[in-house]
């Protein structure tokens, strides 16, 4: 399995690239977002996902860890082949699939092509705990215990706060400090609120 592939960019496309590495070509798969981020660059490092099938050899590129991390959780959902994971990160940004799938925003993933309401709503339902990851900028941040932040939303809620609300708040304090207690989160959320 490779991790990684530095080398000359000898073609981009929006879909694909030659990377030319120690004299050999490697036709790399890459999103509309790795596309950007490569744009007029004469050299690249490419993180990289292998698929291996009966018929074919398959690279996918990635110009950020985060966005391979993304694609892998994509793919382990059932119905999501490494096609429709590279349109959904051509569509929307990292950022915004894990945005969407944490804040369960159906429509948005409904809004890209080749996805559908039941489709999209398995892509929640199976990610959703398993990305438990906080958007802070253009950074996730892991938080590794999300019953501490489940349990302050719920207790925030049923004190009578939106639930938009305080899950920003609360991202917002957990990626200040990804220690904190239930107990000094809700309390730093609720003088925030």
């Amino acid at each position: 399995m490779y991790d990684n592939i530095s080398g000359k960019i000898v073609e981009l496309g929006p879909s694909h690239l030659v990377l030319e590495c120690s004299g050999i070509g490697y036709f790399i798969n890459i999103s509309l977002h790795s596309y950007s981020a490569l744009a007029n660059k004469p050299d690249a490092k490419l993180y990289i996902h292998q698929i291996i099938r009966e018929d074919a050899h398959l690279l996918f590129g990635f110009a950020e860890k985060k966005e391979r991390e993304l694609f892998r959780y994509l793919i382990s959902v059932s119905g999501i082949g490494a096609a429709t994971a590279r349109m959904m990160l051509s569509a929307l940004s990292p950022e915004e699939i894990n945005s969407a799938i944490i804040s369960q925003n159906v429509g948005l993933l409904k809004s890209i092509k080749g996805i559908g309401s039941k489709t999209a709503e398995r892509v929640i339902v199976e990610l959703k705990d398993k990305l438990g990851k906080i958007e802070t900028g253009r950074e996730f941040y892991m938080y590794q215990d999300n019953t501490v932040k489940n349990e302050a939303l719920s207790a925030l809620v049923m004190l009578g706060f939106a639930k938009g609300q305080v899950e920003k708040v609360i991202g917002k304090i957990i990626s200040e400090n990804n220690q904190i207690t239930i107990e000094d989160l809700v309390k730093e959320a609720l003088k925030r609120l």
